[in-house]
């Protein structure tokens, strides 16, 4: 466990560069997988242009993402792959507010909690289309 009075803000700065780098290298990588497979899968198909299809039903959802993946459909893998990256910055908001927990400045803890708030609010007013 890291002791509050050795943490600095250099530390913070590091961890949460690294977090942002593994979180996109990571949800590029998961969008990478999708595409070959759904290339794999779907790559030698006509596209037909006169016919809006959309997205199928099964990306709407946690559920449907995460049975798409068991199943290996491409579509879902990319989905999730975009989640990862949406889920990024709000992980880096939550280790910014550790680290100012550990810093002891709680000015900033409450700002960042604030921001956190704002973000959870903004995802859960959210209206499907």
């Amino acid at each position: 466990m890291m002791n509050p009075s050795s943490f600095k803000e250099k530390d913070l700065q590091s961890v949460i560069g690294w977090i942002l780098r593994a979180g996109v290298l990571i949800s590029m990588s998961v969008v990478i997988v999708g595409g070959v497979l759904f290339l794999y899968r779907h790559g030698q198909g006509r596209a037909d242009y006169h016919e809006f299809t959309g997205v199928p039903a099964f990306v709407h959802s946690p559920q449907g993402i995460i049975n798409g993946i068991l199943e290996l459909r491409g579509q879902a893998i990319i989905q999730a792959g975009i989640v990862l990256l949406i889920a990024t910055p709000i992980v880096r908001v939550i280790f910014s507010a550790i680290g100012f927990v550990l810093e002891r400045d709680y000015l900033y803890v409450g700002i960042t909690m604030l921001v956190l708030l704002v973000i959870v609010m903004s995802m859960l007013s959210g209206h499907a289309g």
